[in-house]
């Protein structure tokens, strides 16, 4: 049988600096070294080993929907909901009410956003 582990997500991005900037300070993520190349993409620390890689691709444009997202998960839900209300970014449950989360049947608290390319993040209380 095989088994795996999340290594990294990679993100394609229009501006590399204003990317990394926003997850730094949106996310509180820490930047890592490039140790694959030397190339412009810019990698992130998302704790316990895994990365955000953010590849610089100026001319691309993103075209997602929230079913196409990544999670995190934060046992302090509530202060980092503050912590985007202070940044006045919007987030919005599954449904797209704005600035609500919602309550899931197996009891995890959750929301979405999106960052400055329009990919969309969840974000979660469950604690495993």
């Amino acid at each position: 049988m095989l088994s795996f582990l999340l290594n990294h997500i990679a993100l394609s991005v229009k501006n590399v600096d204003e990317s990394v900037a926003f997850y730094k300070k949106v996310l509180h993520l820490k930047e890592i070294k490039n140790t694959a190349s030397n190339s412009k993409t810019r990698w992130l620390s998302l704790g316990e080993g895994k990365q955000l890689h953010l590849i610089p691709r100026p001319n691309l444009e993103v075209k997602t929907n929230k079913a196409v997202h990544f999670a995190l998960s934060t046992p302090a839900l509530v202060n980092f909901i503050k912590h985007l209300e202070s940044l006045e970014i919007d987030y919005s449950d599954w449904t797209n009410t704005v600035n609500k989360d919602y309550v899931r049947k197996d009891g995890i608290q959750q929301f979405y956003f999106q960052d400055l390319d329009g990919y969309w993040i969840e974000v979660n209380n469950a604690s495993t």
